[in-house]
């Protein structure tokens, strides 16, 4: 089946210290790719110097802000290009980020969990970590994060929403308590009215899998939950990776459209005819 192109929302630049190209680069990518409409989401920064290895300082922002502006402009009529940014839900800073959001006028904003208490799960650098590590309690952590992120009323899109599997790290298939840590979650997602990022990143890690899984996105559509499209990219040729496969896992759950923002304000896009 032959899908209509969706905007690509996760998309990261050098500022975040784990990607390259520019701006303009990921735009002329996303043209090449027959994508028309993109947003960029750069990881945001964090109170108290947290993490800075794996985003950008705060005094980067208006930089980042300023280069998205001047290529949205270049390429108007051709691509649209909407600013966003990927905030970490990370519990104690959500009045820090809050103020990051006020500060500007966003179209989007992501909230993503990639810390639960101190540890970087899906940090390669942190990977020993797992060793010995009850696997099902680890994912029932951060679900249960995942659902404290829409609970809190920051974020649109909840991105890479299953990012704990990123190494393969698998809970028995049957766990009684993975299955409601997940169905917490979307319980969560659905009273929060936010929604679900599915992402092509994860074919790209060690699980070679999409972001979230098949039975999460069956579920979130039983729930009404609406998703968008993010590849991830941290390389202007990652934009729109996987994007027909993502299409398909939402199509295979009885979902036919995705969301898109303005000034965040969610619409609709069929992406099939």
């Amino acid at each position: 089946m032959q899908f209509l192109s969706v905007p690509d929302y996760h998309m990261h630049t050098p500022r975040c210290n784990h990607a390259t190209g520019d701006i303009r680069d990921y735009a002329e990518a996303a043209l090449k790719a027959g994508l028309d409409e993109i947003g960029m989401s750069d990881h945001s920064p964090m109170p108290d110097g947290f993490d800075p290895a794996w985003r950008m300082r705060r005094d980067e922002l208006e930089d980042y802000l300023c280069e998205a502006e001047s290529v949205r402009t270049a390429f108007a009529g051709r691509l649209t290009l909407r600013i966003g940014l990927e905030a970490d839900f990370h519990p104690g800073s959500e009045n820090y980020i809050a103020g990051l959001i006020a500060a500007h006028d966003w179209d989007f904003i992501i909230g993503s969990v990639h810390f639960i208490g101190d540890w970087g799960f899906d940090n390669p650098d942190h990977l020993d970590a797992w060793t010995g590590r009850d696997i099902e309690k680890a994912y029932c952590d951060y679900f249960d994060l995942v659902a404290a992120s829409a609970r809190c009323g920051l974020f649109d899109i909840l991105g890479h929403p299953d990012l704990i599997k990123k190494f393969g790290h698998r809970p028995p298939p049957d766990s009684r308590r993975v299955r409601m840590a997940e169905e917490h979650m979307l319980q969560a997602v659905r009273q929060a009215d936010v929604v679900l990022e599915i992402s092509s990143a994860g074919l790209r890690k060690p699980v070679r899998e999409i972001y979230p899984q098949q039975r999460i996105v069956r579920r979130a559509a039983e729930l009404g939950i609406p998703f968008t499209y993010g590849s991830d990219a941290h390389a202007p040729e990652d934009v729109g990776h996987g994007m027909d496969l993502c299409l398909q896992a939402l199509l295979d759950a009885g979902i036919t459209e995705v969301a898109t923002f303005v000034k965040r304000r969610r619409s609709m896009k069929r992406f099939v005819l």
